[in-house]
Parts: C-alpha cells; sequence; structure tokens
C-alpha cells in the first residue's frame, strides 16, 4: 500500500475546452472540447508500481481497510476529484442529498461539492442560490413560462476564491471558469435548465425539473466565497478551505524541506498545483507532477511532503469518519476554539 498515482479520466462535454489538454496536460485531442478530468474516482487506475493497472474499487476490495481506513471497503469510494474547464456555461442545477439519493435513485450518495477556482476571465461568475425567498409553486411556474432567470443570483469569482455546495443548492458554473472540485462520490444531477443548448445527438439535453423541485432549498442566499483558516502543524503550512461531514479540503504550501503530514487514519487524495511534489512513506515514493493527481493509502499513517524546486503546493481531500478529528487538530495547532468553531459554522452544525 504504497502512494498510488492515479490515471485520470478525461469526459468530453458540449461546455468544455482545451485548457485540460494543453495547459494541464491531460490526455486527449485539444480539437475536442473536454469538460472534465476525473482525478481520484472509485474506477481510476493506478499507474505506478506492482499495482500499476488496478482499479481504485479493486484495491478496496483487496486491501480493505489498509487502503481506506475505517470506511466499508465494500462501497464505493466516497469521494471523487475532477478538474474543471468550463468554456461555456453548465447548466443550471441541483444536486439531491444522501437520503433522497437512496430513497429514490437507489444510490449511497448524494452529492455535496465545493469548488476551489484555479483561473477565471475577468467578470466570470457562477450561480450560487436564489436572489430572494422563492417556493416550489413559484419555480414551477417561472420554469415553465420562460423566466426563471429572473431569481438566479450571480456571484464574481476570482483564482483562489473556494466555493462551499451543499446538497439541493441551485448553481451553475459560469464561462471562462476552470476549478478543482471535491465532492461525493455521486454524479446525480437534476438540470433545471440548459440554455437551449443541443447535445451532441442534436437534441436537448434531459432536463429534470420535477426531481429538482423535491430537493432545491428555496430560501434566498446569501453565501459566497469562503473563509479559509491559515496554521502550522509539524512545520507543515496548511490553509483549511472546507470542513464538511462528507470530506476536508485543504491546500498545503511545501518547499524542499520534507515535512510530515498526519493522515488520521484517512486516505488522502491530492493534486499537485503549478510545481512537481514528492510525496514519500514507509512503502515508497513518488513524484507528483503538476496538476496530477495521487491517492495516499490511509496504512501509511502520514506523509512527508516537500517540493524538489522549492516551492509547490498541494489540494488535499480526505473522507470524513470522526467529526472530531479535524477540532482536535486545530487545537493541536494552537488555533483557538472560537477561530475552529467560525471556520466550521461556514459549513452548518455537523460537528457539534
Amino acid at each position: 500500500m504504497y502512494p498510488l498515482l492515479i490515471e485520470p479520466k478525461e469526459v468530453p462535454l458540449i461546455w468544455g475546452g482545451d485548457a485540460l489538454v494543453r495547459r494541464f496536460g491531460k490526455r486527449g485531442d485539444p480539437q475536442t472540447p473536454i469538460g472534465e478530468s476525473w482525478e481520484c474516482w472509485d474506477e481510476n487506475h493506478v499507474v505506478n508500481g506492482d499495482l500499476s493497472g488496478r482499479t481504485i474499487a479493486q484495491l478496496r476490495a483487496a486491501f480493505g481497510h489498509e487502503l481506506v481506513g475505517p470506511i466499508d471497503p465494500t462501497r464505493i469510494f466516497p469521494l471523487l476529484t475532477k478538474l474543471i474547464d468550463a468554456r461555456q456555461s453548465l447548466s443550471v442545477q441541483v444536486h439531491p442529498d444522501d437520503a433522497y439519493a437512496q430513497r429514490v435513485e437507489h444510490q449511497p450518495f448524494g452529492k455535496t461539492e465545493c469548488w476551489y477556482i484555479l483561473d477565471a476571465k475577468p467578470g466570470a461568475t457562477i450561480v450560487l442560490g436564489w436572489n430572494r425567498e422563492t417556493s416550489r409553486e413559484e419555480y414551477l411556474a417561472r420554469v415553465k413560462d420562460g423566466t426563471l432567470a429572473e431569481l438566479l443570483r450571480h456571484v464574481a469569482v476570482h483564482p483562489g476564491d473556494v466555493f462551499y455546495l451543499p446538497a439541493g443548492t441551485l448553481h451553475a458554473i459560469g464561462p471562462g471558469i476552470i476549478l478543482f472540485e471535491t465532492q461525493q462520490a455521486s454524479d446525480l444531477t437534476y438540470r433545471i435548465f440548459d440554455w437551449n443548448r443541443l447535445g451532441p445527438d442534436g437534441k436537448p439535453r434531459q432536463l429534470h425539473v420535477e426531481k429538482a423541485a423535491d430537493v432545491l432549498d428555496y430560501r434566498q442566499s446569501r453565501a459566497g466565497a469562503v473563509k479559509p483558516l491559515t496554521y502550522t502543524l509539524d512545520g507543515l503550512a496548511r490553509i483549511a478551505l472546507v470542513a464538511d461531514a462528507h470530506f476536508l479540503m485543504e491546500r498545503v504550501q511545501l518547499d524542499d524541506v520534507p515535512r510530515p503530514l498526519a493522515l488520521e487514519g484517512m486516505p488522502l487524495a491530492v493534486l499537485a498545483l503549478e510545481h512537481p511534489v514528492t510525496c514519500r512513506t514507509e512503502e515508497g515514493v513518488i513524484e507528483i507532477e503538476p496538476y496530477a493527481s495521487a491517492l495516499i493509502p490511509a496504512h501509511a499513517d502520514r506523509v512527508w511532503l516537500h517540493a524538489p524546486g522549492g516551492a509547490g503546493e498541494l489540494l488535499t481531500a480526505a473522507p470524513v469518519a470522526d467529526p472530531q478529528a479535524f477540532s482536535h487538530r486545530l487545537a493541536s495547532a494552537g488555533i483557538a476554539a472560537d477561530v475552529t468553531w467560525s471556520f466550521l459554522n461556514q459549513f452548518g452544525a455537523w460537528h457539534a
């Protein structure tokens, strides 16, 4: 159970562009619009060492808790990380929560997600919730008469911004945005409006108006970019971005001195940013190229990280088993309880 380099899955989509191939080194034809690169996903293959060619799902079955820690190894790996290139607007959409996904779709997870903005053209915006209180009845009426856009709330985005989107949030990524997404392992998406586009088959893409009506949060939204929390632990500079009941996402800043990051019993998905990063455990060493991903098995206990060039950054994502573990981590780093509470309060009361 050494550090695993992951082969991503590129997904052609009508709203995608060429940045994932040209700028981020993903495979594919730059003439084909690639919308998503699934970086850490249950069906992705390992590309290094003796386990090369096997999927994360196969490794779950073979290694169980050595790979996933206290997570049930018989269930799909609970996280999906992506790079997304929105050359055009994505559909206006919403995702269900776990209860609805299990009851209606017979799937284990709904979809809460978060976005780390890697690049955005000047003036780029996302749709994030409603601009005033509404209701199921008004939503359905406005979908029918074509005036739903009057209720959409547009929020400006900038590189480095982080947005948290719990299940039930109305949202859409606007054109000219490239981002890193961490989400629950679900592809359940209920489209509400698709800008009158035609799909590859020349027909409008399917909408899911009634199911969306079941799961939408109809309250006025005031959400904006997350206020991150910076701390240092074991000499490693870390920026907490999102701490939800489903996942923790951070940005880790590195220099040329190897420093330890404790896994706290959980697997860790990592994406290198602009510069290569070296990850070492007792079982092996890997170098992660810019905008490539790896999965550190829970069995490693800790991983030693550094940037061979002297400066580098990682985005990390870990599933959550113990909601209190993150609070204990911040306390160990000397973060005051009220500061921790203020940060966590952005993501609901799951930690209380």
